[in-house]
Formats: structure tokens, C-alpha cells, sequence
């Protein structure tokens, strides 16, 4: 019987994806995603998703904001813990406009904070995938959030990676292609970046299957451990694969 598992990180309006079957490592397909739902409920119907998108939202943020953001930048350390942006209170994501969202983040966080445009950017995919959750409880035990440079950083043994954009782009992809076939991926898979997908994108969509799978095995690792939970209900930790030596 065939256990899928996928991982999908955003993309220019779309979801970059990667599916692979882990009872037959042969099977698997890249692509893009109009939505979370249109992989969730395609053919293949995975079973453990990892999605570089914040679930569970804060009502209040006090101090550094979610626990598993903490943990996060815990992980990463100096070199990379400004790319665990913190996650504004609900209010604020449900925003209307910018200036609203900034105002509704300051009036609910201690101490006052104020989303960045990059952060009000990626806010219409929270709240689609806050949405969805939340209308459809029973996608809770299939979808979770990851974060791709704690995948990568974990598979590197801890050690910091060359950055994936600027100077070090060429170097850096390469690492992280490296990381994913030594955690097992097929190498045509890792290949198989679909049309309309950066680089980038398709390698975090990678690291998300990797975390995938490894929830779905059971040797995942929660941050925070244990995971907390949100008013709604929504499980609040980034996971993270299991440590390489």
C-alpha cells in the first residue's frame, strides 16, 4: 500500500510541491499547487505534509513571540535566527490593509511590534492555511509547519550552510542538494525542480518532504517539546528531521 508524503513551500502564487511514495522511493512527482488543499486532496492524498508556513496563531505576542519561534532561533543561532520572522497576534493577520495589520500588531503585543512588508506579504498564505485548518480539523494530523533552514541545519549536523541568495547562492544550493540525497531522497527527485519554481523553492519544498517523513516515522523533533497549542486548537511547533551525526 502506498504511504505518500509531500513537503511545499510558496511560490509566486503557488504552492511548490514534492510527492514521493515511501513504500516504492521510484514513485514520486513535482509541481506546483494552485493550493494547499489541491495537494492535500489530490490523488495521492499524503499523509504527513510539511509546509514552510506559520499554523497556529498568537491572540497576544508577548516578548520573543511563539514558543516555537523561540526554539527556532534558539536552533539557528546569530548566523541565522533573522529568518524566523515573528508571527503577528491573529488580529493583525486578518488585517484588511498593511496599515491596519501594523496598527492591530501593536495594540496586541508586548512590546509593541509592528509586522515588516516582507511578513504582510506572506499573510494572505497564513490565513489560508489558518482557514483551512480550522474549517477542516481532520487536515490538523497531516499538515505541519516546518521551517526549511531548521530542516537543512539539522541535517548538516548542526553546522551553519553557505546562504541560498547573493554571493553564496550557487554554493549554497548545492549543500542543501547535497543534504537532501544524503538524507535519502532519489536523485531525481532532487532534480526535479517543476516549471515556475525557483531553485530555492523547490529545495525547501525537499526539506519539508524530509520532515515529513520523518514525523511520519515517529523520529521528528517538536520545537518547543512539547508542542503548545492556540485558542483554536492549532498546534504551534515547527518540526524538525531527525539529527545526522
Amino acid at each position: 500500500m502506498a504511504r505518500w508524503i509531500a513537503g511545499l513551500d510558496g511560490c509566486r502564487g503557488a504552492w511548490a510541491g514534492a510527492l514521493l511514495d515511501l513504500d516504492d522511493p521510484g514513485r514520486f512527482r513535482t509541481g506546483l499547487f494552485a493550493s494547499v488543499a489541491a495537494c492535500l486532496d489530490g490523488p495521492e492524498a499524503p499523509l504527513s505534509v510539511g509546509i514552510d508556513v506559520p499554523i497556529g496563531l498568537p491572540d497576544r505576542v508577548i516578548g520573543g513571540g511563539r514558543g516555537a519561534d523561540r526554539a527556532a532561533r534558539a536552533v539557528l543561532g546569530a548566523s541565522g535566527r533573522a529568518s524566523v520572522f515573528p508571527v503577528p497576534p491573529r488580529a493583525a493577520v486578518y488585517a484588511e490593509t498593511y496599515e491596519a495589520a501594523k496598527g492591530l500588531s501593536r495594540a496586541h503585543s508586548d512590546p509593541p511590534f509592528a509586522p515588516s512588508i516582507q511578513c504582510w506579504n506572506i499573510l494572505a498564505s497564513v490565513r489560508a492555511v489558518d482557514g483551512l485548518l480550522r474549517g477542516r480539523p481532520e487536515l490538523r494530523s497531516r499538515l505541519h509547519e516546518v521551517h526549511p533552514e531548521i530542516a537543512f541545519r539539522c541535517l548538516n549536523a548542526g553546522a551553519a550552510l553557505p546562504r541560498k541568495k547573493g554571493p553564496e547562492r550557487a554554493q549554497g544550493l548545492a549543500a542543501r542538494g547535497r543534504l537532501l540525497r544524503a538524507a535519502g531522497l532519489p536523485e531525481a527527485l532532487v532534480l526535479a525542480r517543476p516549471r515556475g519554481a525557483g531553485a530555492d523553492d523547490h529545495l525547501d519544498a525537499l526539506a519539508g518532504l524530509v520532515v515529513a517523513r520523518d514525523i511520519l516515522l515517529g523520529r521528528a523533533v517538536p520545537l518547543p517539546d512539547p508542542p503548545e497549542r492556540d485558542a483554536h486548537g492549532l498546534p504551534v511547533v515547527i518540526w524538525a528531521p531527525a539529527a545526522r551525526a
